[in-house]
């Protein structure tokens, strides 16, 4: 193409980003691979200019152990060749946050980056970019000038294809913002097909449309960390003659950043766009029936005349349903919503600026999108991210309650709406553990708080369908060394996944009451297939607090039957302010004379993976070992049991006054990776279980003690400290 031909202008934006949680190794691997390899590449090419968005869960991490790739970035940010793109410091999804910590966290990230690596932050990446139009405004509070999305936003807006190749101004209250569309087709053109389809492509772009702006936006980790890509980006060349090819075609198209493309270009109007995230993320955010439905009907459509008009139309879901589709995710949302508050409580009654420091960074952190969500892999599936993010939240918790109660013994409960169901749950808690009792969902316990070492013993995940388990069914397989997309791979880490393709009825949480068949067996109950006999499980229970100054007891009562008997069940959890252990009680009332229930009472506990010499469980007072914490257990006349996990320094024993059996089997869910489909373990189930038989009174009584033991407490951070990027992760076993 001559000199005279029309100018076209990509902005390449890289999106480099490891979540709060992941394993140190990953980070180094995604470095190797990724990170280091382009820059190296990049620097070789002077004409090539591009915009980088690098997470601050990375950045700090980098900074502590590669600080000499941040000084090469910020020479390169000196010679005007990358332009250092902001956003929210520990990449939350902004609609999931209060407006305070939106503010709080794009502000700190962007000082954080001015001083380290130079240059004026004034764009930020929206994390996965989800988008609502309320978020206008804080991000003008927050200084932020552009920012990127998808054009499957504008084009939900009413935009032709025509109307997307530059960027447009966003209003809210009065505040603006410019907003580039990011190309779909570039993300999957690069770096999956030949090089030289980007350029045609670019040059069709500017033959009819002079003067456009095109934008490819998307992750890094493209470049190198996706299965196959390391092979085809560096060892086969692609990003080598990608670049070459740029460098060659320069009279015509022109790489930019954001920033020269906003000084050379006028927007090219206004628009507000509607409430979206990025296509894919829209289809995973649908119930599972719905997904199998979107897809179908997209498969039926897409070959028939008028389809490419027609899917403009045709929308999935909201990412704020992923707190509903996946309820686990709602309790993480809680609870940082109430650790939140505290933090804004603590401001207002004049907190010491040096603790409110430490308890932000804890809360920020605990905000990371990564383990809120699930799509084509990992997310709220990953144990480690889910474990990372209770653990920030608990010790930001930890950091206000040390500075307003000012002493080491306390003990209170509350009850209020903790996590938006429009019901009350409650919380009672000392200076060792914080327990959360959902009374009117079966009287569990769905959350209990080692607050010593910041673990959540409940951070549980109920397996159930996903709309890809159809293609572990079949067996699929990708083609051996063939690289594609991340979405398109189908691999299966091991063969006999769809023998784990069991679903379970209800979460997985403790103090969960069931009735059961008498000759029930242990793998009737671990596959989910037990007939529950009971309407006790999920039911309604009245609560009642009882309160003395260094004892309080919450009681939770139900009326309900059994086989269709009417029982009356009562159950107490009590807790000691000194102690870091929960008395639990159990009376059943209204048996019958003659005949035998079988009881059992289900106990969930995460964090603890299976497969290690040092997590095991062990019985009676010389601690017999039984196996390490995946093993499938079915103990009768037995009266305790432990779980160890030495590496976290925890142990949890669980004793009952009575002898009766006891089954632990560990839940695994069946979930894409990078990498593949694999198995993942998410917690183990223990499971004391009785045969009922009344006394004279048609009663029958069990107490139950839970005991919480922790040698390896957190040191808390202290003023100025880096953050850590993994944050006392578990193993996978």
């Amino acid at each position: 193409m001559s000199t005279s031909s029309p100018l076209v202008q990509l902005c390449l934006v890289l999106h480099n980003h490891q979540p709060i949680g992941n394993f140190d190794n990953v980070f180094e691997a995604a470095y190797q691979d990724s990170y280091l390899p382009f820059l190296n590449l990049f620097e070789q090419f002077p004409a090539v200019r591009i915009s980088l968005h690098t997470s601050g869960c990375l950045m700090q991490w980098l900074q502590q152990h590669h600080p000499e790739y941040l000084d090469r970035l910020a020479a390169l940010v000196a010679q005007g060749r990358i332009e250092i793109v902001g956003g929210a410091f520990y990449e939350p999804i902004l609609t999931m946050i209060p407006a305070r910590d939106r503010v709080g966290q794009i502000r700190s990230f962007s000082r954080w980056l001015e001083q380290r690596l130079g240059g004026k932050v004034s764009g930020m990446w929206i994390p996965e970019r989800v988008w609502e139009s309320a978020l206008t405004a804080d991000l003008a509070a927050a200084e932020v000038q552009y920012t990127i999305l998808d054009d499957y936003h504008f084009r939900c807006a009413g935009l032709n294809d025509d109307e997307l190749y530059g960027y447009y101004i966003t209003e809210d209250q009065g505040r603006i913002v410019r907003v580039f569309p990011g190309s779909e087709r570039l993300r999957y053109l690069i770096p999956f097909a030949d090089p030289w389809e980007t350029i045609e492509y670019c040059r069709s772009i500017g033959e009819a449309h002079p003067g456009a702006v095109l934008v490819f936006g998307d992750d890094g980790e493209k470049f190198g960390t996706w299965p196959d890509t390391k092979r085809h980006v560096y060892e086969e060349g692609w990003l080598e003659r990608f670049f070459t090819l740029l460098t060659e075609n320069q009279d015509w198209l022109r790489t930019s950043t954001l920033a020269e493309t906003i000084q050379s270009t006028r927007p090219r109007g206004k628009i507000y766009l509607p409430d979206a995230s990025y296509r894919e993320m829209t289809e995973w955010a649908l119930p599972v029936a719905k997904q199998h439905e979107y897809e179908a009907l997209t498969h039926e459509f897409e070959s028939q005349p008028g389809w490419s008009s027609l899917k403009r139309f045709i929308r999935g879901g909201f990412w704020r349903n992923f707190k509903v589709k996946y309820p686990e995710s709602n309790e993480m949302y809680s609870r940082m919503m109430y650790v939140s508050s505290l933090v804004q409580q603590a401001e207002q009654e004049k907190c010491p600026a040096e603790t409110l420091e430490i308890a932000r960074k804890y809360l920020y952190q605990g905000q990371c999108n990564c383990a809120y969500w699930h799509g084509a892999f990992g997310g709220v599936y990953l144990p480690h991210l889910r474990n990372a993010i209770f653990q920030n939240l608990i010790l930001a918790e930890e950091v206000i309650e040390r500075w307003s109660r000012q002493r080491s013994s306390w003990i209170e409960c509350v009850a209020d709406d903790y996590n938006f169901d429009g019901l009350q749950e409650i919380r009672l808690a000392n200076e060792s553990l914080t327990t959360w009792i959902a009374p009117q969902q079966g009287g569990q316990i769905y959350e209990l708080d080692v607050r010593a070492n910041g673990h959540n013993l409940l951070a549980t995940m109920q397996r159930r369908e996903e709309v890809y388990h159809a293609k572990v069914l079949k067996g699929q397989q990708q083609a051996e060394g063939e690289a594609a997309s991340i979405h398109d791979r189908v691999v299966l880490k091991r063969n006999d996944l769809n023998e784990f393709l069991n679903y379970d009825q209800r979460l997985r949480k403790s103090l969960v009451d069931h009735f059961w068949d008498e000759n029930v067996q242990l793998a009737a109950v671990a596959s989910g297939r037990a007939v529950e006999r009971g309407d006790f499980a999920e039911g309604s229970y009245r609560a009642t607090i009882r309160r003395n100054p260094e004892r309080i007891q919450v009681m939770l009562e139900r009326e309900g039957n059994a086989w269709g008997v009417p029982l009356k069940l009562t159950k107490g959890v009590t807790l000691n302010q000194r102690t870091s252990e929960l008395e639990l009680a159990y009376l059943l009332e209204g048996l019958p004379q003659g005949s035998r229930f079988h009881f059992g009472i289900e106990f969930n506990f995460a964090g603890l993976p299976e497969g290690q010499g040092d997590r095991y469980f062990s019985t009676g007072s010389e601690r017999q070992r039984r196996g390490h914490l995946g093993e499938r257990l079915d103990l009768q006349q037995v009266r305790d049991l432990q779980l160890t996990d030495e590496w976290l320094g925890l142990q949890i024993a669980l004793e009952w006054d009575r002898p009766g059996g006891v089954w632990t089997f560990p839940i695994h869910s069946v979930n894409g990776s990078e990498a593949g489909y694999e198995l993942v373990h998410q917690s183990v189930v223990v499971q004391p279980h009785f045969l009922v038989e009344a006394d004279r009174e048609g009663r029958w009584s069990l107490r139950l003690r839970l005991a919480v033991a922790c040698t390896k407490p957190v040191e808390l951070l202290r003023r100025g400290d880096a953050p850590p990027a993994t944050v006392a992760p578990s193993r996978i076993g």
